[in-house]
Parts: structure tokens; C-alpha cells; sequence
């Protein structure tokens, strides 16, 4: 392949994540969830504890964006904040247990998604794509991985 050629590598993967991005979108709306919602949620049950701009930085999006969102799962009874034990200015986000329930529910229909996305692909092909895209994301923001990540089921 060379330099000049198109589809770029980089279109190709933003083609494909917009078109993920939109169907769980899509889904999550259906549940009352945003995008953002969900990722808040699943980050405070991976790590539980994280401060909302902990989650902003993992997921890539302002800090301000990530607060309406937790606000609104606070408001929903999905979150609860208290206040961090060494700083003032810092809140730990924990999922409630009706959280959780979401959280676990919304994880779900995102693997359905992926499932579907990915399913023109075989395993080895699924495999390696998982790889590649792990240490291009490790090396380019590495707080995306940075979780106390555990299967939901």
C-alpha cells in the first residue's frame, strides 16, 4: 500500500467507528442512555471511585460533556458521588445498584453491536484487529485502558 492510497487507513477506522458509534447510539436511546451516559456508568463500575474527569480523559470527550452526563445519571438515582477522602475538589463516582443493573444491561446490547459489526469477520480476523487497535490506543491514550476492567455479565 502506499502513502497516496485511499481509503486511508485512518478513514477506514473513523468510518467504522461511526458507524459502531451510531448504532449503539441508537440502542442506548431506546434504554434512555447517551453514549456518554454509558460510558460514566460502565467506567464507575470497572473503577469504582473515578472522579468524572478521570472518565472524560478515558473516553475522549470534554470534562464539561462528562458532567452533564453524570449529573443526569445522578439525578436518575444510576450514580451517587462522594466526596474524595484527600481533595476538596474531587468527587468519587460509584454506580448504584440500579446502576450497576444499566450499566450491565447496556454492556450487553454495546457486545451485540460489536457481534453484529464485526461478524463478516472470522475469528483470526477479529483477533487481530482487536490487537492492532489495543497498541495504537495504548500508545495514543493510554488512559482509555487505564481501568480495573472485569467481565460484566
Amino acid at each position: 500500500m502506499t502513502d497516496a492510497a485511499f481509503p486511508t487507513t485512518g478513514y477506514l477506522a473513523w468510518q467504522f467507528s461511526q458507524i459502531i458509534a451510531g448504532r449503539l447510539e441508537r440502542a442506548l436511546r431506546a434504554e434512555d442512555l447517551t453514549l456518554a451516559q454509558h460510558n460514566a456508568l460502565q467506567q464507575a463500575l470497572w473503577t469504582p471511585g473515578v472522579s468524572a474527569a478521570e472518565i472524560a480523559r478515558r473516553s475522549g470527550i470534554t470534562a464539561q460533556s462528562m458532567g452533564a452526563a453524570v449529573s443526569q445519571l445522578v439525578d436518575r438515582g444510576l450514580l451517587r458521588r462522594e466526596p474524595h477522602p484527600t481533595s476538596r475538589r474531587s468527587v468519587r463516582l460509584f454506580a448504584t445498584t440500579e446502576g450497576e443493573a444499566t450499566a450491565v444491561h447496556a454492556a450487553s446490547i454495546a457486545r451485540r453491536i460489536e457481534r453484529e459489526t464485526t461478524s463478516p469477520l472470522s475469528p483470526d480476523d477479529k483477533d487481530s484487529i482487536h490487537r492492532l487497535l489495543y497498541r495504537l490506543v495504548e500508545e495514543l491514550n493510554p488512559d482509555a485502558l487505564a481501568i480495573d476492567s472485569r467481565p460484566l455479565n
